[in-house]
């Protein structure tokens, strides 16, 4: 907590676009009071100025070489509470692709040569590195889900994302499903919090938000491919946003 008695919040970003963060700033923009309650202390889209302890701490972007452990660990120490921000951080976002290929075979074809000057391993979740605390999924996260948590911190309650399908939201704002419109889309699957509104302006829901809790994914499978999507183009689909936890219930499934 800060002289001034308002909570101290951070930012901070590993592997990942910075998109999540910009979302942060637009929704300042929008909605000024929250500067009135919170002191930002850390935050390298915005300012320049860092601090040294935090009462809450957003990390955005996976983990991808061995290097970012010390980093996370160093956040965490720091931090009362983390929160990942973002697919990135969360599921390890698109970065998790590569995973779906040999390490050596990736560094060879993004590096040439020169491969064994740059130090990086498998994306990863940053929970796979640090205890979290809690996540905003998403690709970008959704502003109004932001505010939600960050409202119900000041609350000291840590909210957690719907564990429902994206298609209850579209069902809630009267969007037509796109199955229904010769189309396909993951919202069967995929956690809800972002109003479905890639659904809602005509596009597929991809993932971004992870898998719902027991998602049956080979139900999921069957019903892309009876319509219409073949085999590369549903683990395309899949493998976008969900590569980690898909390949953890293949692990999962494996033990069984």
């Amino acid at each position: 907590m800060s002289k001034n008695k308002k909570p101290k919040i951070a930012f901070f970003d590993f592997t990942c676009c910075e998109g999540c963060q910009l979302t942060v700033i637009d929704t300042l923009q929008t909605h000024p009071e929250l500067l009135d309650v919170v002191e930002i202390v850390e935050f390298r889209e915005a300012m320049t100025e860092t601090n040294g302890r935090y009462d809450v701490a957003f990390i955005e972007g996976s983990c991808t070489r061995a290097s970012d452990e010390a980093r996370l660990q160093d956040i965490r120490n720091r931090a009362g509470v983390v929160i990942a921000l973002g697919a990135c951080a969360h599921l390890g976002g698109v970065n998790a692709i590569r995973n779906r290929q040999e390490l050596e075979q990736v560094r060879a074809y993004v590096y040439g040569e020169h491969k064994e000057w740059f130090d990086t391993y498998e994306p990863r979740a940053i929970e796979k590195v640090i205890p979290v605390d809690g996540v905003i999924p998403g690709c970008p996260i959704d502003s109004l889900e932001f505010l939600r948590v960050v409202k119900g911190l000041l609350q000291g309650r840590l909210l957690a994302p719907p564990t429902y399908p994206v298609c209850m939201e579209c069902k809630l704002n009267g969007t037509i499903c796109l199955y229904q419109r010769g189309e396909v889309c993951l919202g069967p699957v995929t956690r809800a919090g972002c109003r479905a509104v890639c659904p809602g302006y005509g596009s597929s829901c991809i993932g971004c938000r992870g898998l719902i809790p027991r998602a049956n994914i080979a139900a999921m499978r069957q019903v892309l491919a009876e319509h219409g999507v073949d085999e590369a183009e549903i683990d395309s689909r899949f493998t976008l946003f969900l590569t980690n936890e898909l390949d953890e219930l293949t692990q999962e499934a494996a033990r069984v």
